[in-house]
């Protein structure tokens, strides 16, 4: 994966979990980042159901300090919730970091063992209560919108008539369609959570082949000198940056940045291309449900080379530079835009004497 921290599990955390695991009998490890390693620095025994033990966990948390909390559930006890745990504030160089390593942890631990994620920016999302909620809203059906609730209208009423003949639709592949992919919550969560921004912030997602969905690979505070470095490099992604500037009558643009190195794997060049436009939709309809403080932007920007993101290509790519004033070059350069000689009439064959 790209964006990540190049931070490892140390080997301490590495058996405390692996003890964890087979004991049983362990609810909370806290996980820190010292020293560019992931460290245990304390965890907490089973006491009684995971509810019961979050009132605990509350004294382990710090205001201004972000960490990963791994949590055995109930039900299964086999299995495992990885909580990232991030304060509004925490320092933004923390932030990114841990925003940047957490897939490093769970991959590094075993990622079939946690069945579950969740995000927290306050003590007060990791009570009993905000835990019951995180479960109904991981269970309750996907909102669909206006024009897929009445498709579901007509195939229902087909279905009860006895009608399910689909014709050569049968055959076809509803990913080359375009129709819109699933989505994870937590790759819902974090675009929603860009709706009032005051600064600058990238969300990054990826397509999962196997299950066609929509996931989260990488969130964080990030300047616009810094938003080329923060895309994956070599594989295709979907980026949502909430822009800060001073160019937008609102103080900002919510931006779609499609980017497919021309490194990336044919068949996942694809797979972007075809759910590009659904995606962007989808999230315009997050964005107005949610009152977002900065539009999406009507123009969408792509990209095979996200080293050229800059500034001055956001500008340009959004239209916020005056209309003739400048134009931008594929490699993300400004030049002045040479007048454009006026039309002359040419002039016709002489006449014969």
């Amino acid at each position: 994966m790209a964006a990540t921290s190049g931070i490892g599990v140390s080997p301490e955390l590495t058996k405390a979990f692996s003890d964890a695991v087979e004991t049983k009998n362990v609810r909370f490890i806290k996980v820190t980042i010292q020293d560019e390693s992931l460290v245990s620095v304390a965890s907490l025994p089973v006491a009684g159901s995971l509810n019961e033990d979050l009132v605990q966990l509350q004294e382990y948390l710090e205001d201004k300090e972000p960490c990963y909390i791994l949590a055995r559930l109930d039900d299964p006890p086999s299995e495992w919730l990885a909580i990232s745990y991030v304060p509004d504030f925490a320092n933004v160089r923390d932030k990114t970091l841990y925003a940047s390593t957490r897939s490093s942890l769970t991959k590094s631990l075993g990622s079939t063992i946690f069945v579950d994620s969740l995000f927290a920016t306050d003590k007060a999302d990791l009570t009993p209560d905000a835990y019951e909620a995180h479960k109904r809203h991981q269970t309750a059906p996907k909102p669909l919108s206006t024009r897929e609730q009445e498709m579901a209208n007509i195939k229902a009423a087909e279905r009860e008539a006895g009608n399910s003949y689909e014709g050569s639709n049968a055959r076809k592949n509803h990913i080359g369609q375009g129709v819109g992919l699933s989505w994870s919550s937590e790759a819902e969560n974090a675009v929603k959570g860009l709706v009032s921004r005051n600064d600058s912030r990238i969300v990054v997602l990826k397509i999962e082949p196997s299950t066609e969905s929509l996931e989260l690979d990488y969130f964080a505070d990030v300047t616009v000198d810094n938003l080329s470095s923060s895309i994956p490099s070599n594989e295709p992604s979907y980026v949502f940056y909430a822009w800060t500037n001073s160019y937008s009558q609102t103080g900002g643009d919510v931006v779609f940045i499609y980017s497919c190195p021309t490194a990336s794997p044919v068949r996942y060049r694809m797979l972007y291309s075809s759910a590009a436009m659904s995606t962007y939709l989808a999230v315009k309809g997050f964005l107005m449900e949610t009152g977002s403080t900065f539009p999406l932007a009507a123009k969408r920007i792509e990209t095979s080379d996200p080293a050229e993101l800059d500034e001055a290509f956001l500008k340009a790519g959004l239209s916020h530079d005056e209309p003739g004033s400048a134009i931008v070059n594929h490699n993300g350069t400004r030049q002045d835009d040479p007048a454009k000689p006026s039309f002359a009439k040419p002039k016709g064959p002489a006449r014969r004497r």
